[in-house]
C-alpha cells in the first residue's frame, strides 16, 4: 500500500477549535464583517450537512431490502 505525501502533513485546525478572537479590540464594522463571515460559514456547514443527509438517504434507499 502506498501513501500519499499529503497524508503526512498536519491537518489544519477547524475553525470551531480555533482560539476565540478578541472582540474587544474590533470596531463595530469589523464585528459586523466578522459576524457575516461566521454566518456564511454556518450556511456552508448546513449545506454540507444537507448534502450528506441526502446522500445517506439515497444510499439507504438503494440498499434497502424488500
Amino acid at each position: 500500500m502506498t501513501r500519499d505525501i499529503d497524508d503526512l502533513e498536519p491537518r489544519p485546525v477547524p475553525t470551531a477549535k480555533a482560539p476565540p478572537k478578541d472582540l474587544g479590540v474590533m470596531s463595530v464594522e469589523e464585528l459586523e464583517t466578522y459576524i457575516a463571515g461566521l454566518e456564511a460559514e454556518i450556511d456552508r456547514a448546513r449545506a454540507a450537512i444537507a448534502g450528506k443527509q441526502a446522500h445517506r438517504s439515497a444510499a439507504e434507499a438503494f440498499f434497502k431490502r424488500p
